[in-house]
């Protein structure tokens, strides 16, 4: 069974500890992620990130309903968090997100380790979508994010001005 690993590296001009609570939010993955999966987090109320957070999501590949459990693994603030999957499409997700102070901005690097169902299949299905739709998913994410936290509102020195989505954990 082959193992795929997908690396992105993002410079964000803020802070570390301004980009890490946004992170640390499970909430704004919603907004992360690209419209037509239809993402939606279904665990209620708000969510304590920390090792052996366990959170619950529906979201829609290609038209096909996945649910999808994953578990924060690691939790090191403002530094690192790591979620793996407990259930989902994938017969092994790991995430890794890291975070470093880069002078008054952020490098943040996400390594995903992922393997794949059906042995020959899966390796198909890996060549001729499944990776090109994680690129296209991570791409729309790197987009939002440079628009969120680097906006002109968000450098405003007015607070008030950011948007709930860049307020940090609930």
């Amino acid at each position: 069974m082959s193992t795929y690993r997908l690396i992105r590296q993002q410079m964000i001009d803020r802070p570390l500890e301004e980009v890490f609570a946004f992170f640390s939010d499970a909430r704004n993955l919603e907004t992360l992620t690209p419209p037509w999966l239809r993402f939606e987090i279904l665990t209620p109320g708000e969510i304590d990130m920390r090792v052996g957070t366990i959170i619950q999501y529906a979201l829609r590949i290609h038209g096909l309903p996945i649910h999808w459990t994953t578990s924060i693994t690691v939790w090191n603030p403002p530094f690192e968090f790591v979620d793996v999957q407990l259930r989902g499409p994938y017969v092994l997700w790991h995430h890794r997100h890291t975070f470093e102070a880069a002078g008054s901005s952020t490098r943040m690097v996400d390594v995903v380790n992922y393997r794949l169902p059906l042995g020959w299949i899966g390796r198909a299905m890996n060549r001729v979508l499944v990776r090109r739709d994680l690129e296209v998913i991570f791409d729309y994410r790197e987009k939002t994010v440079k628009r969120l936290l680097e906006s002109e509102l968000n450098t405003n020195a007015n607070d008030s001005a950011i948007p709930r989505v860049f307020a940090g954990p609930r």
